[in-house]
This record gives structure tokens, C-alpha cells and sequence, in this order.
């Protein structure tokens, strides 16, 4: 077949080529703009970025072909392989930079003194002893703490489980003069619902 890339809708695109495309899919304006490919930039459109990023992967080859002139098909395929690499490598970084900030921010919130505070009055609950049975063990925490000096407040919640049962501690808590004073502090368990104070 006649190199035919670079003339247009006119252009035979060739079977081989004519497949799914991911640097389009998941680099998609960026990969327009690298591949004379214009219709890409409606990815920035709200809404119309939803359905644009599926025609994008299938209809990304044949459009490349079509608006910008390749050397040959093995050169295309040669540039789209670059392209699905560097968006693979790209989405992985940003997956691992995320996980990396999430596990950053769990381990802050634990190494609070609020959320030690909130430990230390679930276990000398007897009633979240008698709910939840003995050893206590906590899971992740959520939330946010906010501190300048002396002051500060926070709204934290995390999961807490032993061997009858589990629930969920939610605590909200003011910081002033260097002591945090708990507004509130609840155990509720799953399932029933039922809800202990710990801070009585």
C-alpha cells in the first residue's frame, strides 16, 4: 500500500494501524497536539471529555494517520509505542506519588497527639472494652488536623475492631493553650448502629 498518511479524510488508513490507541486514550490532548490531531483539545470541553476519551482510543490512530505525514506505517507504529510508554510511566508515577502522600498523611494523623488522646479513652472505656472484646486493634484514620502554635482543631474518624465486633471512632476536638479538649468522642458499632460516649 502507497504511503497515504498526511492527506486527510481522503487517506486510506492501513488494517494494521487502524486499532486501539493508548497514548491517545490516556494522554489524549497532550497526544493530539503531538499528532496534528486538533479534535483532542475537546478533552478540555466538560462533559464531552467523558465520551471524547473513548472515541479518542479508537479513533486516535486512524486520525493521526490521517492529519500528519509518517514516514512509513512502522514509523507510526514505532512513535505510537513511545507514546503508550511514556503515558504508561507517567499514569504510574502519579499512581505511586498519590499512594506515597496518602500513606504520608495516615501516618501524620496517627502521630498525633489528638488521635493518641482519642486511642487512649477508647481503651479505658469499659463499654467499648465490653462491645468490642479485647485486644483492641485501629485501622485507618480520616479526617483532618489543623494546628498554629497553642490552638488548633481537628475532625478525625477511624475504624477500631476486637474480637466481638467492629465500629468506627469518630472524634471532633479544639486545641487551646496546648491541650486539646474532645467536643465529641463516639464508638458506634456496625451493624446495630449502637453508639458509646467515651469521653464521659
Amino acid at each position: 500500500m502507497d504511503n497515504t498518511s498526511g492527506h486527510g479524510s481522503q487517506a486510506t488508513v492501513p488494517a494494521e494501524i487502524n486499532k486501539w490507541n493508548w497514548g491517545a486514550f490516556l494522554l489524549n490532548w497532550v497526544w493530539g497536539i503531538g499528532n496534528s490531531t486538533p479534535i483532542a483539545l475537546l478533552m478540555l470541553v466538560p462533559f464531552v471529555n467523558l465520551v471524547m476519551v473513548f472515541v479518542l482510543g479508537v479513533k486516535g490512530s486512524s486520525w493521526a494517520w490521517r492529519n500528519k505525514k509518517w514516514e512509513s506505517v512502522e514509523h507510526f507504529k514505532k512513535v505510537q509505542r513511545q507514546w503508550t510508554k511514556w503515558s504508561l510511566i507517567i499514569y504510574g508515577v502519579s499512581i505511586l506519588f498519590f499512594v506515597g502522600i496518602f500513606f504520608v498523611a495516615t501516618a501524620s494523623l496517627k502521630s498525633s497527639d489528638a488521635y493518641k488522646l482519642a486511642i487512649e479513652k477508647l481503651e479505658a472505656s469499659e463499654d467499648a472494652v465490653q462491645m468490642l472484646g479485647t485486644p483492641i486493634s485501629t485501622g485507618m484514620v480520616t479526617g483532618n488536623i489543623e494546628t498554629s502554635g497553642p490552638a488548633g482543631k481537628t475532625s478525625i474518624s477511624f475504624t477500631a475492631s476486637g474480637p466481638k465486633s467492629k465500629g468506627t471512632v469518630s472524634m471532633e476536638a479544639a486545641k487551646d493553650g496546648g491541650e486539646w479538649q474532645i467536643s465529641t468522642l463516639t464508638l458506634v458499632q456496625d451493624g446495630t448502629g449502637k453508639s458509646i460516649d467515651l469521653d464521659e
